[in-house]
């Protein structure tokens, strides 16, 4: 398969594209990281310079193997997976992963994760001398703390803050990709905007577990993963909601079981700036143009000339 039939409107209706702070994108709507590989791979089924931007999957500084399969499995109403964030490292992406979006005229967010400050930091390092070649940095909290008291980092304020402080040193605009596995959201997303962190991406996947019966075994080889799709949409929705309430002013990406214009449309009256389409992806490559296209038919719909219109709308009412 090919380019999808799927085309984008003329856009001469919200032409004026989105702002998630300093960041300016042509469309609202970017893949999440993770779920687009680490370049155009997408290309084949969308023109991926049509949209808003795609997050690259995170990478850590040195090639990383990954998690033992199986990686991946489908829930009711999405996937639950541990691909265990494998990549080439920040070398080779900067090689031959960001050199071909440039090609095609696609927009980058980076994406970087670490297990210590040290790692993320020596991430940043790496990519610090071509950040002009990216429109932003999103730094993937919910990885293992090797550091403090264990756990996760999103679900540590402290160290959260000093990971994004830390990743100042690549010197463009950080999104800080939290976890929504915490009553401290709000919190945790307060120390990352105060060590740095000019936006907030809301949310990422929920832990969970699936056992094969028959063996009383988990059906992925790590044991439990993160749960993404259609089913914990009302779950991201309401983190990007009170985020927004808590913190009027921060610019916030919605991501988490989007999977139409309806969705994203709802995810940016919650509050949200832009979306990511992630999970969708596997069912359907094109999805993030499906989505943008529903969107744009809404808007057409409704009469609305500016996505900031939508943004926020919620709380308007």
């Amino acid at each position: 398969m090919r380019h999808s039939h799927l085309k984008s409107f003329a856009q001469k209706q919200c032409a004026e594209g989105v702002s998630v702070g300093s960041v300016h994108l042509r469309q609202p709507v970017l893949t999440a990281s993770g779920t687009a590989g680490h370049s155009t791979e997408l290309n084949h089924y969308f023109n991926m310079s049509q949209i808003g931007a795609t997050v690259a999957k995170s990478l850590f500084a040195t090639p990383w193997p990954g998690n033992p399969a199986p990686r991946v499995h489908p829930t009711p109403a999405g996937m639950i997976n541990a691909v265990g964030l494998q990549g080439p490292g920040m070398a080779e992406w900067i090689a031959n992963g960001l050199p071909e979006c440039e090609k095609h005229g696609v927009t980058v967010v980076a994406s970087i994760w670490g297990r210590t400050v040290e790692e993320y930091r020596q991430a940043a390092e790496m990519l610090a001398p071509h950040v002009q070649r990216i429109a932003a940095l999103e730094v993937n909290l919910s990885c293992p703390n090797l550091e403090g008291r264990g756990g996760i980092i999103a679900h540590d304020a402290e160290m959260s803050a000093s990971v994004i402080a830390a990743c100042a040193v690549a010197d463009v605009p950080l999104w800080a990709k939290l976890s929504p596995n915490t009553d401290r959201l709000i919190t945790i997303a307060e120390s990352v905007v105060e060590a740095g962190a000019e936006s907030l991406t809301l949310t990422n996947t929920l832990l969970g577990m699936l056992l094969n019966t028959d063996t009383a075994q988990p059906v992925l080889g790590n044991g439990g993963g993160g749960v993404s799709g259609r089913a914990m949409f009302p779950v991201a929705l309401r983190a990007v909601f009170d985020v927004r309430k808590a913190m009027p002013h921060i610019p916030i990406v919605g991501v988490g079981g989007i999977a139409s214009g309806n969705d994203a449309i709802a995810m940016m009256q919650a509050g949200a700036h832009a979306v990511q389409v992630g999970t969708a992806s596997f069912a359907r490559p094109d999805a993030a143009m499906k989505v943008l296209n529903e969107m744009h038919a809404w808007v057409r719909k409704q009469g609305v000339s500016r996505w900031s219109e939508i943004t926020n709308a919620a709380h308007r009412s």
